[in-house]
């Protein structure tokens, strides 16, 4: 079951589940998420069965960025999640972002993971893409999960983006 706004306001009163939360992000059925800090990534990477090499990231200091046509990055979110046992979240794109030629890569929030979110944004169009921190790129749904749910204890738990 997807959680509403009024559960995910009780949420967030009562068991701090988004850290710098604004109610203007609240949505029938989700919240949206705001660009906190912008992210160049360098280097090859390497996912295999038992080795994992991530790329360098490297902060862009600014507060508005432009993606030329065909460039990607990575986005840190303002807000911090404190998901607990019993949720999970899904991160959709807004649809101004696909509707200026860019994709926005997210992945699943499990249950136990606490911290900011990072995720892709990629400009698919032949045309320049302006993006400013503050600005709310992609809705985080929250979902119960039935039964005994494992929580998050990975790499990049507490927010760290690569």
């Amino acid at each position: 079951m997807i959680l509403s706004a009024e559960k995910i306001r009780k949420q967030v009163n009562e068991e701090k589940l988004i850290e710098n939360y604004s109610e203007k992000s609240l949505s029938g059925a989700g919240y949206d998420l705001r660009v906190g800090r912008f992210y160049k990534i360098r280097g090859e990477a390497i996912l295999g069965v038992e080795k994992r090499v991530l790329p360098e990231a490297d902060e862009i200091i600014a507060d508005e960025i432009t993606l030329k046509p065909g460039e990607y990055i990575l986005i840190e979110t303002m807000e911090k999640v404190h998901m607990p046992k019993n949720l999970a979240a899904r991160i959709l794109p807004r649809s101004t972002l696909f509707r200026a030629g860019c994709s926005l890569i997210t992945a699943v929030v499990d249950p136990g993971y606490y911290g900011t979110l990072t995720m892709g944004l990629k400009n698919l169009s032949g045309a320049n893409f302006q993006l400013e921190k503050g600005a709310r790129v992609g809705q985080i749904v929250f979902e119960e999960v039935a039964g005994e749910a494992t929580t998050y204890n990975g790499r990049y738990q507490g927010g760290r983006v690569v």
